[in-house]
């Protein structure tokens, strides 16, 4: 459960920079770019060259 709360974290302060904290889309922005991490850690994790 730890790396799920890093990440929506990281998410939040990230759609704090784009949103302001009380607007009614925050929490779709914060989901968007936490999809956005998981995909890009999924990226990561495939092209990493595992021998």
């Amino acid at each position: 459960m730890m790396p799920l709360r890093v990440l929506l974290v990281a998410a939040g302060a990230i759609a704090g920079l784009v949103a302001a904290e009380d607007a009614e889309n925050f929490a779709v922005i914060q989901g968007m770019v936490a999809l956005g991490l998981i995909a890009l850690l999924v990226a990561v994790l495939a092209l990493l060259d595992r021998k």
